[in-house]
């Protein structure tokens, strides 16, 4: 079974791809984490700080990337900023989630839309979900008629629709606990399956491994809750999970472990089609913007930046597969 895509949905993900139908993304459309981690420095953050990194980020790194994704709240310079050849994505959603309300529930920037988010020159529509398998169902029935409207919305405009789902459990807070490890395979795939339904008119899936790399026989320091051979189980079977093309996010672990991950997903069977990688890449950069200013920064993106990415594009070549494989274009 392939995913069926309209024409003008096939061109845009070509931009945000490389010429082998791989997506090799940046990403830097964090918001309250690129906040925290100024602020954890001792400094005062403000929007005119947060945007001039995100800038420097864009201008520095997207000559090595297939595509940026970027928010429309402090992003919008970095978009001009960025080389031309690379593909946009835009972000939709607000930054994090009301911890006072149950079940994480989703907001849209209230200022946007996407044919707004189109107009500023996306190619294609993220959205972050936080989605948990096993919650209440009339929160998961919530979510599942909001991702159905952004669907359609972005379906109306044409656009792809890149849904984000980040996978928890409603009774364990703590997502890198070894607890939470346990549960996690079951969650992650079950999300996969869930958002793969045609109702949803999802076009590309972005997620989390299957597995917390870190209690995995042969990367954990400590203890482990899976053998290597559960864990690339656990990988096939994410694949065998959907039918959309679909990529991985580097959940903030090291540029390293990331690019280990890949290699492991690739000998386990998984056919993902690229990443959307963040603060693997840049996170580090953060350290000398706050303390030694622009040229510091730009500096260590130009250098250690940019081999964080050179190296990852060469892993992905080596592992990735092309989504060109998983979608017809509609007559």
């Amino acid at each position: 079974m392939k995913a069926t895509v309209t024409k003008a949905k096939k061109a845009a993900m070509d931009r945000l791809s490389t010429k082998e139908g791989v997506i090799a993304a940046l990403a830097i459309d964090q918001r309250g984490a690129l906040k925290k981690m100024m602020a954890a420095l001792g400094v005062e953050v403000d929007a005119e700080k947060i945007s001039q990194f995100k800038k420097l980020v864009s201008q520095e790194l997207t000559p090595y990337a297939s595509s940026i994704l970027l928010d429309p709240e402090y992003g919008l310079a970095a978009v001009q900023s960025r080389d031309p050849e690379a593909g946009l994505l835009l972000a939709y959603e607000k930054t994090g989630y009301d911890a006072t309300t149950p079940g994480r529930l989703p907001d849209l920037l209230g200022e946007w839309s996407v044919e707004r988010l189109k107009a500023a020159g996306a190619d294609a529509i993220k959205f972050l979900l936080y989605y948990d398998v096993d919650e209440a169902t009339q929160i998961n029935q919530l979510k599942h008629v909001f991702v159905e409207r952004l669907g359609s919305e972005c379906q109306a405009a044409d656009l792809p629709f890149f849904l984000e789902v980040l996978s928890y459990d409603a009774k364990l807070p703590e997502v890198d606990s070894k607890a939470y490890a346990q549960r996690k395979p079951e969650k992650v795939i079950g999300l996969m399956k869930e958002f793969s339904k045609p109702q949803y008119k999802v076009d590309v899936l972005k997620v989390e491994v299957p597995v917390n790399m870190n209690y995995v026989a042969g990367f954990a320091k400590e203890e482990t809750v899976h053998t290597k051979e559960e864990a690339a189980a656990y990988f096939k079977a994410q694949s065998d999970a959907t039918h959309l093309p679909f990529i991985f996010l580097s959940a903030g672990v090291s540029a390293s472990l990331f690019q280990e991950t890949l290699v492991f997903a690739k000998e386990a069977g998984s056919t993902f089609n690229g990443v959307l990688c963040g603060r693997a890449t840049w996170k580090d950069g953060v350290d000398p913007f706050v303390k030694q200013g622009t040229e510091a920064a730009k500096e260590w993106l130009a250098s250690t930046g940019k081999q964080h990415i050179e190296d990852l594009n060469e892993v992905i070549q080596k592992t990735a597969t092309s989504w060109w494989d998983k979608v017809t274009v509609e007559e």
